[in-house]
């Protein structure tokens, strides 16, 4: 098995991460790995607007995980100001269960404190996603009990199919960190 590589994402790469991201979250597909939230949103995950501004914006990057140029996983990390940010974070979800997942956040934490000194990360996660949070926890994430609304009627996010849903702010206090 050859190295898996890590880079930042180019407008050039929008389509294989809406791909990538809809297969490890949304419709049918995503059933073949342990994230999907297929049961409780419909509609996309992301969109090409969304990614665009990401990748564009300063102090963001979207980190792309590959083995032999093919796309495995990604996750987005930004400098936040006070704490770095973490999210979509999706991994192809015949891959999921590898390990894959573990480097990726591990990576994406490096390069947060690498490029930007960042001290601690922030992520926000659907509460009722117990199994999904429990993951977090086990690499260093904490609940905060900061609860944030779901944006019902904000088709960026999905198509809601239930009423209860909300996120939950999950914190890592990241080490080597000299912000």
């Amino acid at each position: 098995m050859t190295t898996l590589t890590f880079r930042a994402a180019t407008p050039a790469d929008i389509p294989a991460l809406i791909g990538l991201v809809t297969s490890a979250y949304r419709g049918d597909a995503s059933r073949a790995g342990w994230t999907t939230e297929a049961d409780i949103l419909d509609g996309a995950r992301i969109d090409a607007e969304g990614l665009q501004a990401d990748i564009a914006r300063a102090r963001s990057t979207i980190l792309l995980a590959e083995r032999d140029g093919q796309l495995l996983a990604c996750a987005h990390v930004a400098d936040g100001g006070e704490h770095g940010y973490f999210g979509m974070f999706a991994v192809d979800p015949a891959q999921q269960g590898s390990g894959l997942g573990k480097q990726v956040i591990a990576e994406a934490e490096a390069h947060g404190v690498r490029e930007w000194g960042l001290t601690s990360m922030l992520m926000t996660v659907i509460d009722i996603r117990e199994e999904l949070i429990a993951f977090y926890e086990r690499r260093g994430y904490q609940r905060t009990g900061i609860k944030k609304p779901f944006p019902y009627g904000d088709e960026r996010f999905g198509i809601p199919r239930r009423d209860d849903l909300q996120f939950e702010i999950l914190e890592k206090h990241l080490p080597g960190a000299t912000r």
